[in-house]
């Protein structure tokens, strides 16, 4: 892959621009969001409620404030501002960002993404709610060459979703649940769409990559596996990655002050996890755990 260098940019300028997304992190050096080493940028805002959800602070589409109590002085008065908190106590989730400004944000990586063939991807929340933003981005990028991917769980209009994907080297994407009347009432998702629009890119002939969430009681089903596999053996594609669920995700429910349901649902052991595999292997597909 060849990177070309990224222009200095006027940021007076490009700031009075509209071209604006929302996002509350960019993480370098992710080795598991796509091929290579990769930039990963948190869009905020999810239409969706997985019970399972490791990223709490993506859902609301609005700016948030929380407390650390570890950082806590307990100043009096205390103001709850975090611009003004002197001990970092108060945290805010979220802001607002150019274009311009996050080209620069990812294009330090630059180096990374060539000696590793990796690149940026877009996740979240979900990236689709502001996918006018993310697709202009990702055109930017392609320009200097840079590797793009999105994750997404594909649950939007093929209008909104399909000139996003265009922009992408791969996309990374989630089958839940596929029985449409359980998606619809556990994780508010319209299922019947979200395989459409599966089918759709790859009849574009898109790279993506399926990915199933293994979640115990909810996605770590035999009816829910045999299902996503039918599925898939009516296309061509013949990768799967499997995401088995943890609890990584409880400390930021608690931080957020909100109740984290999954407490008492174990990681799913080696050997439910080994079974799913060999079922897809059985099935000509190869199998990734993990991202």
């Amino acid at each position: 892959m060849t990177l070309s260098a990224a222009p200095r940019i006027n940021c007076e300028v490009q700031e009075t621009e509209a071209e604006r997304a929302r996002i509350f992190n960019i993480q370098r050096y992710s080795l598991n969001d796509g091929r290579g080493i990769r930039t990963v940028v948190f869009f905020k805002g999810c239409p969706h409620r997985c019970p399972w959800c490791a990223n709490p602070e993506s859902l609301a589409p609005s700016i948030e404030t929380v407390r650390r109590e570890s950082k806590c002085l307990h100043c009096t008065p205390c103001l709850r501002d975090a611009d003004e908190c002197p001990s970092g106590a108060y945290e805010r989730i979220g802001r607002d960002i150019t274009l311009a400004v996050l080209e620069q944000e990812v294009m330090k990586d630059a180096i990374f993404y060539r000696t590793s063939g990796g690149g940026v991807t877009l996740s979240g929340g979900e990236v689709l709610m502001q996918a006018d933003f993310a697709t202009r981005f990702l055109a930017r990028l392609r320009q200097y060459g840079v590797h793009t991917a999105i994750e997404t769980a594909g649950d939007a209009s093929l209008s909104r979703l399909l000139p996003l994907a265009r922009q992408c080297d791969e996309i990374l994407f989630d089958l839940k649940i596929i029985d449409a009347q359980q998606a619809l009432a556990v994780v508010k998702m319209n299922q019947p769409r979200v395989m459409a629009n599966f089918l759709a890119l790859v009849a574009e002939g898109l790279q993506v990559i399926p990915r199933l969430p293994l979640i115990p009681g909810y996605t770590l089903s035999d009816h829910n596996i045999r299902a996503v596999l039918a599925f898939l053996q009516t296309t061509r594609v013949r990768t799967l990655h499997l995401l088995p669920f943890h609890q990584y995700g409880e400390p930021k429910y608690r931080l957020l002050g909100e109740a984290w349901v999954m407490n008492e649902i174990p990681p799913p052991s080696a050997d439910e996890i080994a079974t799913v595999r060999q079922m897809a292997e059985a099935q000509g597909f190869q199998v990734t755990v993990g991202g």
